[in-house]
């Protein structure tokens, strides 16, 4: 059998079509963690989970076990049938579209190995994808079984992995595709490839940042830009999520509504500095290929930032807050397309 030293056009067709399921799926999975859908399944059956309650009694047994979580006990006691289905349905379609994403690589990634057309380079990078995505349903559950007793939410820590998962699986997917299609770059990275990686490590850094503000609520305090209630660092800063009590500055950072809220908007104006030096130097760099990144970088930041301002404004509504978070997706992608861009700008 003989091997392809470049890949057939369908091997980056097929990557790209994988990158946007996972855009949908972080889009329902923000979803699903804003309607408070994510603790409705209280059981990780990766393979017969696939089949959703079918009869009444199947419907009666999953909201009894969905009764025995504190967040029920506390929040949702006395939830009909009809409200029960509708976040069930929220989680078990984010599932469900985990499985059908794991589906789209494997079964392509073995057609087109055995056919030959992956380049050697290209091959390890794909296994690697495939474990990742694995690992990622595995954390997935992890997440969930953190907030199915004494807590009302799934852990923030355990949400912020989970996205910034799903975060370097479309990164490292757009990467690849972008390969696939293109070619390996040359052996010498371009002069402003350090910044760029800077730059998108940034993003990624926020986009943190913004798992912690939704993982907590803290979208929901402060509802005023550009002080906060009025002062610069608010009083509560250093104070618990839900209680009065002092926390140690490590776990405040962390834990309290103020703080975790307070970092996702200097970071936000971080961002913005960043992305002036970024379109400096691009405006200065003689070759083209940068050039585009001059008005896409800048324009996606700005709308960001806009979209960011407005949620926060209205209190978070559901509408708002997923068109925040696809701005995420969107500038992502652009960071990463850019430093693959720069990355081969010798």
């Amino acid at each position: 059998m003989s091997y392809r030293s470049h890949t057939p056009p369908m091997v980056a067709t097929w990557l790209f079509i994988v990158a946007l399921m996972i855009c949908a799926m972080i889009i329902v999975g923000g979803a699903t963690r804003l309607t408070d859908s994510g603790l409705s399944i209280t059981e990780w059956k990766p393979i017969t989970g696939a089949i959703p309650p079918l009869s009444s009694a199947d419907w009666e047994e999953a909201l009894q076990l969905y009764r025995s979580t504190t967040e029920y006990q506390e929040v949702n006691r006395g939830m009909s049938m009809e409200e029960f289905q509708f976040i069930f349905w929220w989680e078990w379609g984010h599932r469900q579209l985990g499985r059908l994403i794991g589906l789209a690589f494997a079964v392509p990634l073995l057609i087109f190995w055995l056919r030959g057309d992956l380049t050697a380079r290209l091959k390890p990078r794909l296994l690697g994808l495939l474990v990742l995505g694995g690992l990622q349903g595995a954390i997935g559950w992890w997440m969930v079984a953190s907030g199915l007793v004494d807590r009302l939410d799934v852990s923030q820590y355990r949400l912020a992995t989970h996205l910034g998962m799903a975060f370097v699986l479309l990164g490292a997917t757009v990467w690849c595709a972008l390969e696939a299609r293109y070619g390996a770059p040359p052996v010498r990275a371009g002069t402003h490839t350090r910044w760029f990686v800077f730059f998108w490590g940034l993003v990624f850094l926020q986009i943190l940042a913004g798992a912690f503000v939704a993982g907590i609520d803290a979208g929901l305090v402060h509802n005023t830009w550009p002080l906060m209630s009025g002062q610069l660092v608010p009083d509560d800063y250093l104070r618990g999520a839900f209680s009065d009590e002092n926390l140690p500055v490590y776990q405040a950072m962390f834990e309290s509504r103020a703080a975790v809220q307070m970092q996702h908007r200097w970071l936000a104006y971080l961002v913005i500095a960043a992305t002036g030096v970024t379109a400096w130097m691009i405006f200065r760099e003689p070759r083209v290929s940068l050039k585009p990144f001059l008005i896409i970088l800048p324009a996606l930041v700005l709308a960001q930032v806009a979209l960011g301002i407005a949620t926060l404004l209205a209190y978070a509504p559901l509408s708002l807050s997923l068109f925040h978070q696809g701005g995420a997706i969107l500038l992502f992608i652009a960071c990463g397309a850019a430093t693959w861009t720069a990355r081969r700008s010798i």
